[in-house]
Parts: structure tokens; sequence; C-alpha cells
């Protein structure tokens, strides 16, 4: 072989293997359009910091999430925020450069909204907007908002008015489950487990991470099972949810908010108001593995007390579950103690439901997302013991971190680019030939042609 032609052959090949690369990019980013390219190197979860400066101060029926997800090496401009609007709660994830780092990378900022407060939603989407023309001009990289949930559809008309912006609206469930993904391939430290000697205990990512079966616990609960990355099929769910939860509450204590009704579920007793294993039995039930602190009947006591009270009353004793407060013929029960009976039912309700689900399609994992765990210690014990039990620890309960934004970093991630679908995209029902030219000029000249 001579110099020339050994030198040929080798360019050839060069080329060839450049060629490989380039249609290889090429045909991935034809099979996930809807992918956004978020550098996720050494991407960790913000928690002493301070968190990111946010255009709105802070107002009643507004959580701000103090664990943003800094990402140090994503630079790049990003043109969207992403907002999954539920029945109760709207979730807005969004990103924002740190130019004054060192690493001059970014993070990913949380913010929910009461959905009955979506005006004061929108005017912060609207505030981002001006933030984003300010730093990158009205007319490059215009700023769109990619919508899930129902209330993508509830608002669509409100949000595109007001905002004069495009509103891109993506399927619920497949927004979960793309974020569910994310958080465990991606993100350090985001997924973990619940026992009573280690509340938190980090859950470094599987090899075979499905199947495995989401709990997603909103207004309602929504259970699905994922077999793959876009494989899944929602099998069941309760209306018994976090909506059911709030409603009650609002009832039974007039508690302003979520926050107010899980603290005070935090300082009540719910003893108070269930019929627990020891009322009947007087001690632990052990042939069936019942603790004396069962919960034999949610709010089971209360009939009875009440109707103490009236006797007493009746007979000049003026009983009172509540001493404190005068006696009228009705026991007073604490607003602390129905609110911690109430979770208790709830979430074990939701465990069971869940556990018989992973059971009946032979499924060991189970992760719990939704804003009505939100972070709380005694939902998440209960769910986790409820696992453990009903399944004599063999099936496995994991929580997030950023357990209610799975939709919204779904939704942020599936940003479809602005023709696709449309003429002239590679989406067009009208074009797929030519996109086969296209790999074939790609293939024997190492470029497409120009058209």
């Amino acid at each position: 072989m001579t110099p020339s032609s050994h030198h040929s052959t080798e360019l050839d090949t060069r080329r060839a293997v450049k060629s490989s690369h380039r249609r290889g990019r090429l045909e991935d980013a034809i099979a996930n359009p809807g992918a956004v390219n978020i550098n996720v190197k050494g991407a960790y979860i913000v928690d002493e910091e301070p968190r990111s400066r946010s255009p709105i101060e802070s107002a009643d029926g507004v959580y701000y999430e103090s664990q943003d997800i800094r990402l140090p090496h994503h630079t790049g401009v990003v043109s969207h925020i992403a907002a999954d609007i539920g029945g109760s709660l709207a979730k807005l994830v969004y990103f924002t450069r740190e130019l004054n780092a060192k690493d001059n990378g970014g993070r990913l900022n949380f913010i929910n909204f009461e959905t009955h407060r979506i005006d004061l939603c929108i005017e912060f989407i609207k505030q981002l907007k001006e933030e984003h023309e300010r730093a990158n001009g009205s007319s490059r990289d215009e700023l769109c908002v990619v919508a899930t949930g129902g209330g993508a559809y509830k608002y669509y008309d409100k949000l595109r008015e007001t905002l004069n912006i495009d509103i891109i609206r993506e399927e619920e469930m497949e927004c979960l489950i793309t974020g569910l993904d994310f958080f465990i391939t991606e993100i350090p430290n985001e997924v973990f487990t619940y026992s009573d000697d280690e509340p938190m205990q980090f859950a470094e990512a599987r090899p075979d991470v499905y199947p495995y079966l989401l709990v997603n616990i909103g207004s309602g609960v929504s259970m699905i099972k994922v077999s793959g990355p876009s494989q899944f099929q929602r099998v069941g769910g309760t209306h018994l949810g976090g909506g059911t939860f709030w409603g009650i509450m609002s009832l039974l204590t007039g508690a302003p908010t979520f926050d107010d009704m899980l603290a005070m579920a935090d300082r009540g007793d719910n003893s108070g108001v269930d019929m627990l294993v020891g009322d009947i039995y007087g001690m632990d039930y052990t042939k069936i593995g019942l603790k004396s602190t069962a919960i034999a009947s949610t709010f089971g006591k209360v009939f009875r007390l009440k109707n103490a009270a009236e006797q007493g009353a009746e007979d000049g004793e003026g009983l009172v579950h509540d001493d404190s407060k005068p006696a009228n013929g009705n026991a007073a029960f604490s607003h602390e103690d129905m609110s911690r009976s109430l979770l208790y039912a709830i979430s074990n309700n939701i465990g069971q439901i869940a556990y018989l689900q992973a059971e009946k399609h032979q499924i060991k994992h189970i992760y719990f997302g939704g804003s009505f765990i939100r972070g709380h210690r005694q939902t998440i014990n209960t769910l986790s013991y409820a696992i453990k039990f009903w399944s004599k620890g063999e099936k496995q309960a994991y929580f997030l971190r950023h357990e209610g934004y799975l939709g919204a970093v779904g939704a942020f991630l599936r940003r479809q680019p602005q023709n696709w679908g449309r003429r002239n995209s590679l989406d067009d029902a009208n074009r797929p030939q030519s996109v086969k030219e296209m790999f074939q000029n790609i293939q024997q000249n190492g470029q497409p042609t120009s058209s």
C-alpha cells in the first residue's frame, strides 16, 4: 500500500466514524424531540445556602422550597418555565443563571402556589418573563411555559392571554415518569428510605430501575406501574388523598393552610379520638401481630365519648373531654388529635392500597411522590410502616426530597422544539421520505444536503 493510499484509507475511516457519530446524534434528536439537554454533571441539592433571589415577595398561599438543585456546569440559556397545575397546588420549576458564581452555572428553583391563587402564580411567571427579556432580549430565545396537570387545560386561555407567550401542554402521567426517572438516575441524595433508626437513608441508583410503582399523592392518588422509560400504566388509585385531608381538616378545625394542619398533627395524639387495639383487648393482640397502639377504628372513640358527655350533662356531672372548656354536654375534641388521626387514616389507606397493587403486579420497589407528603415525618413513617408491615419486609418504600415536583420537572425536561409536529418539521407526516434521504446523504457524504 502506497503512503497516499494509506492516508486516503485513514481519512475515509475517520470520516466514516465522524459521520456515524453525527448520524447517531441526529437519530437521537429525532427519536427524542422533547428532551432538553441539561448538563447535570456535578449536580447537587443545595441544603444550607440561601435560596436564589425571587422576583416576588413571600405571600400567603405561596411556598418556596429551600432545596434548590445546583447545576454547576449548565451555562446555556433556558427559555422556558414548567408548571404542574393540580387541583390544590400549582408547582413551578425554573432555571436561573448564577453569573457571579465561580463555575458560572445555575440552579433549578422550586416554588408552589395554592391553585385558588392562580393569579399570583401567573404574576410570578410574568415577572420571570420580564427578567428573561432583560437578560436575553425580547426576540432571542423567547420564553414559553410548559404546562401539565388538569390546570394546563383549565387555565390555558388565561395563561396565554395574560402572559402573551406560548403555552405548551404535556401529558400528566408522562411528565410524572420523566420527572421521577430524572431524580432516580441523575440527582444524588434525592431518593431515600425511612426507618426509625435512620429517618433519611439515601438510596444509591440501582442498575435495575424498572419495574417500579409510583404512588403520586396529590388531591387524589394515582398508582402507576412503570416497566421502562416510556412504558407505564395507571393501575389504580383512590379519591382519598391530600384534598380529602385538606377539606375535612378545614371543616373540623378551620386551619388556614396545609402546613398549619400538618403542624397540628405533629402536636396531636390520635388516641384521643381513635379506638385502639388496646381499648378493645386491654393489651397487644399478639396472635395476629397487632400492638395495643394499633388503630382499630379511626375516630372510633368519638361516638362513645360524646354520648358519655351528653349523659354526664343530663346527670349534672358536666363531663367534657377537655377540662379547659366549659361543660355544655358536648365532648370537646382537640384539633391536634383530630388532625393526627385523619393523617394516619389517609396515609394508612394509601399505604395498604399501594401494597396490594405492588403485590398484584409483582413489584418490589414503591416510590411515593406528590405534595401531600411535604417531607412530613409522620406521613413518611406511616407509609413506610404500612409497606413494611403488609409485605412482611419484602417490599421497599422510597421517598424523594422534591416529591411534589415530579410532574413539573418532567414537563421542564420534555419541552419540544417550536415547530415540532408542524409543517416543515421532521415529524410532519408529509415529509418522511425527506428524512430518509437526509440520512442517506449523511451516510454517503458525511453531511446532509441543503435544500
